[in-house]
């Protein structure tokens, strides 16, 4: 049990965390399923670390508390996951404008494998300087580590495989916007060599 004002205002956290990510989102890249996408996989990875906290109260020989602490770490790990998320985007945003010729999964293809070796290796930097935190830390301390770790684990494979795939299957096509650009240039080019 946890009381009533904690359990409030961390739902009205959170889901203010959640309506101002989507608004980030949508505001940087301009259309709403890439702020869906990042907003589902972050509700995915808290959902997770909520969960692994019930499953494993009362088997893990450390305190497993839903107190502020494991409050301020769903916050850090939405954080950590957005970041994450923005970057395989941008990628994402940034290939689709380069590579004209390929499909749009292949393209996506290609900016998620040149963002994982990057993701991995974050991960596991933080997840090194988290470990002596977890195994060293005091009794209060060892609960909000492990939420991190968990949520660093969960926040690395969300923005790849829960993320990207919704932005996928939501968009007709991502180029859309793009392709309709480069075929109204074309026309006022044909049209003036033909003038």
């Amino acid at each position: 049990t946890i009381a009533d004002d904690i359990k409030t205002s961390s739902f009205y956290a959170g889901i203010f965390a959640l309506l101002l990510i989507f608004l980030y989102i949508f505001i940087r890249f301009n259309k709403w399923q890439y702020s869906l996408g990042a907003v589902a996989a972050l509700l995915h990875d808290s959902l997770i670390v909520l969960a692994v906290f019930s499953l494993l109260w009362g088997i893990v020989p450390f305190s497993l508390e839903i107190n502020q602490a494991f409050i301020a770490a769903i916050l850090t790990v939405i954080a950590y996951s957005i970041n994450d998320t923005v970057v395989v985007f941008d990628r994402i945003r940034e290939y689709l404008g380069i590579y004209t010729s390929k499909s749009t999964d292949d393209v996506i293809n290609l900016a998620v494998n040149s963002t994982f070796s990057r993701t991995i290796i974050t991960s596991l930097t933080t997840m090194l300087m988290l470990t002596p935190l977890f195994l060293f830390g005091g009794g209060s301390i060892r609960g909000f580590a492990f939420a991190i770790l968990i949520g660093i684990v969960v926040g690395t494979y969300s923005s790849v495989f829960v993320a990207t795939p919704i932005v996928r299957d939501l968009s007709k096509d991502l180029r859309t916007r793009g392709a309709k650009k480069t075929e109204s240039k074309g026309f006022s080019k044909a049209a003036s060599t033909a003038k």
